[in-house]
């Protein structure tokens, strides 16, 4: 399945979590299982956060301007964080509504037909999060990477809920609903922290991957000879784009047409090597000994 843009796939998260929702309440109002409410109450938070990802895709995708030189790719990041938030904050609902269960057990109706149509939504969730993995890598979007793994833990969660109901329904023991309710809340706040810590990483300019230093330094080698240095390497994510900056170093004799084709060439290939990565080069005379002192930021250093 293929879309035109991570707007179009968002479009289907959202879609996919009204139907999930409907179906996840409608199992929760036939059987009374808290289990089903906080896996409905989930389905919840996707809707808001697919809805909070599919604004920040919009403003994301607007080119650069005059107020933002370097565009904006990282209000991506409003996204995921605001994603983080909402599951923090619907788990702890559904531990607010557990305990009272706890506290008030209750029998549960109709576990079957509660049980089926919670399985329906959990399969649905799990092909809509296939497609946004698909997506993500494509066009390499931490927006569709982050709905995608959200998807993916309701989906286990949907499955340890319905586990769990079934258990109640072999064994009787009622108590076990709110007890797998806290269960799948803590769960959620697991999930939440970890898609929190890549969004604050991401507004502090997280560096590329080990792997992808290893591509962008194997590029750099194929170039690097007695004439023809690097240093000053530092790298940036944003949102969907990466950021490459260095210094080039060749030959004070060098014109100014060589190092500025010899720079054109690197830029073009570390762009053709890692996709979607905007690469600024500055080139220096190898000789100069200055050239040697601004590997670090040095207008810091005083």
């Amino acid at each position: 399945m293929l879309l035109a843009s991570p707007r179009s796939y968002m479009l289907l998260s959202v879609a996919a979590a009204v139907a999930t929702i409907l179906l996840k309440t409608w199992a929760w109002r036939l059987t009374g299982s808290v289990g089903l409410m906080s896996d409905a109450m989930e389905s919840g938070v996707n809707l808001v956060a697919a809805i909070g990802a599919f604004w920040a895709l919009t403003l994301a995708a607007k080119p650069a301007d005059r107020n933002h030189h370097y565009g904006h790719f990282k209000a991506e990041y409003f996204s995921s964080g605001l994603e983080s938030v909402l599951i923090v904050a619907a788990a702890l609902a559904i531990i607010f509504a557990a305990v009272g269960r706890l506290q008030q057990p209750q029998p549960l109706e109709q576990l079957g037909i509660g049980l089926a149509i919670s399985l329906l939504a959990t399969a649905l969730n799990g092909l809509v999060a296939w497609v946004l993995l698909r997506a993500a890598k494509r066009f390499h979007s931490i927006t569709l990477r982050a709905d995608a793994h959200h998807l993916l833990t309701d989906v286990w969660t949907s499955f340890g809920v319905v586990l769990g109901i079934g258990l109640v329904k072999v064994t009787g023991l009622t108590i076990l609903d709110p007890l797998i309710a806290i269960a799948v809340a803590l769960n959620i706040i697991i999930t939440g922290w970890r898609l929190f810590h890549e969004t604050a990483s991401g507004l502090l300019d997280r560096s590329l991957s080990d792997d992808e230093h290893r591509v962008l330094e194997q590029v750099l080698a194929s170039y690097e000879t007695e004439d023809i240095r690097f240093h000053a390497l530092r790298t940036r994510v944003a949102g969907s784009r990466r950021f490459v900056s260095l210094h080039v170093l060749v030959p004070g004799r060098w014109t100014v047409q060589a190092g500025h084709d010899l720079c054109e060439q690197i830029e073009k290939e570390i762009a053709a090597t890692l996709t979607r990565t905007h690469v600024l080069t500055h080139l220096e005379p190898l000789e100069d000994p200055s050239s040697w002192d601004d590997q670090g930021f040095r207008w810091e250093e005083s």
